[in-house]
């Protein structure tokens, strides 16, 4: 008798639930390592697709290695001079608003209440209280050495990843002798993860320049800051676009008048309707195949678990896991209901209804559901099939 049979399902459920909640212990106590690793490993799987091009022109590996970590290097200081250089001016010019900001505060609090909501006028100017946004403002100019540090470590691991990447198939296969099914699991899931990774840093640079042109033909201050906001919170699911609004909007309140205030919020709305829920989704498809509550329950997840970094990877992470939880028989159910919408199948007609001829639910690939026109893989009976 094995040991697996010497255990009841909820002795094993425990069991199992017990090694989920040690490992995700341990990943939280090491986070702070845990995190730029992985940020580092998807800026790698975003990069690699243009070594590759260079290594089929003929490019050297190193001359190939050092041309994509210069321009990872551009971009990064790109970034960093323009968020550094922009914070360093609202923080000189913000005693320039701070009169404006607090007579918004005071009427925002006025309007509510006269609208029946009690003690508004004085909740509200504490609540946009300008002391708090100079200690946000301090605060991230102070990390910005932290920040420098961690980006280079970051570009480290890219480079050593990089450097790996060309023997990571074959070391995989020799260490874990992986079936051809399996590496095919993964190598589908590498190709999705990479096509997801560069469709959405594009569409975020396209919304980020958006933004920053919109700003800028409205004359609103710091205009490439809100540019860089929104490029980076592009990567959040779900609350990344609403949050980008925030600051653009205030801004403009702050310095013009509630006309344009509402104009830069149509702008933003435009900008992410049209990027967001239609360039996008022609280009990507149907994504990674996550169901829209499981890509918000992973962004909570994730970013408890990794901060920041944690909320920009959590597509990523959880098409990953997805794929993980579909390689197992034992596990399939959880990477079908983390999935997308699978449809029912009707019984045959000339087959009476029974319990063993109840409708089914088609075999829908966890990872993506365009999967069906495709040949099925050897175990094409598996009620649903990973990256």
């Amino acid at each position: 008798m094995s040991i697996q049979m010497q255990f009841t399902p909820p002795a094993r459920g425990l069991i199992i639930a017990g090694a989920a909640a040690l490992v995700i212990a341990l990943m939280k106590a090491a986070a702070p390592i845990l995190a730029p690793l992985l940020l580092a490993a998807f800026i790698a799987i975003v990069a690699t697709p243009m070594l590759r091009w260079m290594r089929r022109k003929g490019v050297p590996k190193w001359g190939a290695l050092a041309v994509v970590v210069f321009i990872l290097l551009d971009v990064g200081s790109l970034l960093a001079l323009l968020t550094t250089g922009a914070l360093e001016g609202f923080r000189d010019s913000f005693p320039t608003y701070q009169e404006r900001f607090m007579l918004l505060s005071q009427q925002v609090g006025g309007l509510l209440e006269a609208a029946g909501v009690g003690h508004s006028q004085e909740a509200i100017p504490d609540l946009l209280n300008p002391k708090q946004v100079m200690a946000v403002v301090r605060l991230m100019l102070s990390n910005a050495s932290g920040v420098l540090a961690t980006g280079l470590l970051v570009l480290l691991a890219v480079i050593f990843i990089l450097l790996e990447a060309p023997s990571l198939r074959t070391k995989l296969h020799v260490a874990f002798n992986l079936s051809p099914d399996a590496e095919a699991r993964i190598s589908k899931l590498f190709s999705r993860m990479n096509r997801y990774m560069q469709i959405k840093t594009l569409t975020s640079a396209a919304t980020g320049l958006c933004i920053w042109l919109l700003l800028w033909l409205l004359g609103i201050d710091f205009a490439p800051l809100w540019g860089v906001i929104a490029f980076l919170l592009n990567f959040v699911p779900v609350v990344g676009n609403i949050v980008m609004m925030i600051p653009g909007v205030l801004m403009a309140l702050v310095q013009t008048d509630v006309l344009t205030a509402l104009l830069v919020a149509a702008g933003y709305l435009v900008v992410n309707t049209v990027i967001g829920n239609v360039i996008e989704p022609r280009i990507m498809g149907r994504g990674l195949g996550i169901s829209t509550l499981a890509v918000f329950i992973a962004l909570l997840f994730w970013g408890w678990l990794f901060g920041l970094v944690g909320m920009f990877l959590a597509v990523p992470l959880t098409a990953t896991l997805i794929a993980a939880l579909d390689a197992s028989t034992h596990t399939r159910a959880l990477a079908v209901m983390l999935g997308p919408e699978v449809k029912a199948i009707p019984a045959s007609e000339d087959t009476p209804p029974g319990p063993a001829t109840s409708p089914t639910t088609a075999p829908v690939s966890a990872m993506n559901p365009t999967d069906q026109a495709t040949p099925p893989d050897q175990d094409g009976d598996k009620p649903a099939q990973g990256g």
